[in-house]
């Protein structure tokens, strides 16, 4: 047991949709492992004895939660109490998960509410019917996990012992849980899809409850504090689309884009009135920017843009996958920009929103990617589909995603060079995604054999800057499957060909020091000096390819056995930061 416990997840857990009325659930719960499987059959719901205590949002593998136990279980209890403020009694109870890993059920006062399956997607469930306003309400989780190659999985192990660069699972709720308090109507949802290019932004409304004459929907748009626009309308059905110009005089630009250089945000408020009694207000923001392709080149704001991207697992030594506070993430976000980085590839990981916010605020470009699953079946399909368009939607608004990656390196569809079933849902899922968000390029298999994507990207994890030179000269060679990367592999699965992409090589590098253990690719270096001339020479290679539109260099930090990091576990640099920004500038 673990019982120094120096974590504390407190903030609000949705920056790009947040109310006032609401309460968090982090904290300590009371927690029990359940591996015979027997707590349903012996209404664990009803009292979880002989529990221990468990600090929630941080999993029991890790030390935050105060038990530290890698070993995997697969069912796990937790229990707490709540009350109603007196303030909020009468209102809708919705109880909220930012993310729980991977079944989870849950009951309220005895009964039984609901489940949601999958691992990185927010769900709710509404409690109202089963709380109570004059005493404490029991709130009881269990949730399941598995090692199942059919769950999205990212970067988790599915074997008892960490292998290659799969890690510690994660098991159980890993992030933050809380309740909010609605009025019968509300507004549940919008989406802002900014268009630089009219000077316009689109807001999707997605009102809950009865539509009728009596209610008002209120967007007022300010920035830097000064009211840009302002306008009114009385909902005739549960979704509404309007289009609002943002041509204003407070700036002399008239309309202030979202770059990395100066990432402005438009702060937006939400009121849902009925007569003159506000019913619920929600504050939010949005970033204008686009993001489009044209000649072979990823434009932002319609100029080109040279990615200089991280690959970031999002790992910490305490907490793995939960980030451990807001300060820790900003850490890893003004290290990134002080290293000469742009953006950051999260990788086999859907980060925390919380982390996203802060790439809003300062500036910082992220590619979005989907955890993992590992074999290809018909159940593989059905819960990466499900989980990833939840996905989609929940973090659209956000514009610090300019780029959707959904495969990696062809986990989960392990054949899709040759078979056609598996191509058919890379397919499906680039067209799902353009469905709901026309605006973002979608790479389908980063590093491998793609089949229809937005850009191409390659691995290659070559040592030498002149063979970097050599082997990506002849750009033909490499896009007509001529010339392999990553020893063996080619940029296109059989019956498809290139159509003028930008190139990037998103995988490359993965220098580790020699400390004695963990890995890296290829050789490790000794001293900073062989690793600065290495670092150098490869990815001034790579800037030094004409027809190549952005790197990504693996990785920010050591992840637990893999120490390829240019920081340590603990974000102490292993150079100097100045250094590697003096290379990628």
């Amino acid at each position: 047991m673990e019982n120094t416990i120096t974590y504390q997840r407190t903030e609000y857990p949705r920056p790009q949709f947040q109310r006032d009325s609401w309460i968090n659930l982090n904290g300590t719960w009371k927690f029990a492992f359940d591996d015979q499987n027997i707590g349903e059959s012996d209404r664990w719901h009803q009292n979880l004895t002989e529990a221990m205590d468990i600090q929630v949002p941080f999993t029991y593998e890790t030390k935050a939660s105060g038990i530290r136990d890698e070993n995997f279980h697969p069912y796990v209890w937790y229990q707490r109490s709540f009350e109603i403020p007196v303030d909020q009694i009468g209102k809708k109870v919705m109880l909220r998960f930012q993310a729980s890993d991977y079944l989870t059920k849950v009951w309220v006062n005895d009964e039984y509410i609901g489940s949601h399956a999958g691992g990185s997607a927010a769900f709710s469930f509404d409690i109202s019917n089963a709380v109570t306003t004059n005493a404490k309400n029991k709130l009881v989780v269990k949730v399941e996990d598995s090692n199942s190659c059919y769950q999205p999985r990212g970067k988790q192990r599915w074997v008892e012992e960490n292998f290659g660069c799969w890690y510690v699972q994660t098991t159980g709720i890993w992030q933050t849980v809380w309740l909010e308090f609605l009025e019968n109507r509300s507004i549940e949802h919008v989406k802002m899809t900014p268009n630089i290019d009219t000077n316009s932004v689109a807001f999707d409304y997605s009102l809950a409850g009865n539509m009728d004459e009596q209610l008002r929907v209120e967007t007022t748009i300010h920035f830097k504090g000064e009211k840009v626009k302002q306008f009114a309308f009385t909902p005739n059905r549960s979704s509404m689309h309007f289009e609002v110009d943002l041509l204003a005089e407070i700036h002399e630009w008239k309309v202030m884009h979202w770059t990395p250089e100066h990432p402005n945000l438009y702060d937006v408020t939400f009121g849902l009135y009925e007569n003159d009694r506000l019913l619920d207000e929600v504050h939010s923001y949005f970033g204008m920017r686009k993001v489009s392709i044209k000649d072979g080149k990823v434009l932002l704001n319609n100029q080109p843009i040279y990615q200089k991207f991280l690959l970031d697992q999002g790992y910490w030594l305490d907490t793995m996958l939960t980030p451990p506070s807001d300060e820790a993430m900003i850490e890893d976000i003004e290290k990134t920009l002080e290293m000469g980085f742009n953006g950051v590839r999260k990788h086999q990981k859907l980060e925390d929103e919380r982390f996203l916010y802060w790439c809003d605020r300062k500036g910082l470009l992220v590619w979005s990617e989907m955890a993992a699953t590992y074999e290809y079946s018909d159940q593989a399909v059905e819960n990466f589909t499900k989980e990833w368009l939840d996905i989609i939607q929940q973090h659209y608004n956000h514009p610090s995603i300019i780029t959707w990656v959904p495969f990696n390196e062809s986990w989960g569809v392990p054949h899709i060079a040759t078979n056609k079933k598996e191509q058919a849902f890379t397919e499906s899922i680039y067209y799902l995604t353009k469905s709901i968000d026309s605006e973002r390029p979608v790479i389908v298999n980063d590093g491998w054999e793609h089949t229809i994507s937005d850009i191409i990207c390659l691995h290659d994890y070559e040592e030498f800057g002149e063979r970097f030179s050599e082997r990506y000269q002849d750009k033909d060679a490499i896009v007509n499957n001529e010339i392999a990367h990553n020893n063996d592999k080619y940029p296109f699965a059989n019956g498809y060909e290139y159509k003028g992409q930008p190139i990037i090589i998103s995988e490359y590098g993965g220098i580790a020091f020699d400390e004695g253990s963990g890995w890296g690719y290829g050789n490790q270096v000794e001293t900073e000096e062989q690793f600065l001339s290495r670092y150098q020479s490869i990815t001034n290679a790579i800037k030094e390819i004409p027809y190549i539109s952005g790197y990504c260099y693996t990785q920010i930090t050591d992840v637990q056995q893999e120490i390829n990091g240019l920081l340590k576990e603990d974000r102490t640099p292993k150079i100097a930061l100045e250094k590697i920004k003096k290379i990628n500038d």
